[in-house]
């Protein structure tokens, strides 16, 4: 009986435990890697559509002269984003000039509610959701990304 067995070919319970071990800590190093292109895609569309609103307003104060008188629903309106982005990202403008663009997202945002990607005038630069801060997967609590 353990001739036969010496015989046979295959892993030992040792081999596998390895392999699967390796495997795990792989796992584990690449799924927050992952959440964080997953959010940083997820509010790509927000920052497109605060581009083109801040284009909107940039046009309507080179018109007018002030954007004294304009609204983020008439921005909305004349800026035309899509559908899905208007039923994911609840919009709005601090400030006249504008100095911030600020986008929330809704209940229907498949990351959930409540996260904000926003644009300072003043910086010149995106941040909040997917940009300079991030879901930790263990806690579901928020981490910021420190440059």
């Amino acid at each position: 009986m353990l001739r036969k067995l010496k015989n046979q070919k295959g892993f030992t319970l040792i081999e596998v435990l390895v392999v699967v071990i390796i495997v795990a800590i792989l796992a584990a190093l690449a799924v927050p890697i992952y959440m964080r292109y997953v959010e940083k895609s997820r509010s790509s569309e927000a920052q497109t559509a605060i581009a083109a609103i801040r284009k909107t307003y940039d046009v309507y104060r080179q018109t007018n002269g002030s954007t004294q008188d304009y609204t983020i629903e008439r921005a909305l309106k004349e800026t035309n984003l899509g559908e899905s982005t208007v039923k994911n990202w609840k919009f709005e403008v601090t400030g006249n000039p504008p100095k911030k663009f600020i986008a929330t997202s809704t209940e229907d945002f498949a990351g959930g509610a409540d996260k904000q990607v926003w644009y300072d005038v003043n910086d010149a630069k995106f941040h909040g959701y997917g940009v300079d801060s991030f879901t930790n997967p263990e806690t579901e609590g928020v981490e910021t990304e420190t440059q």
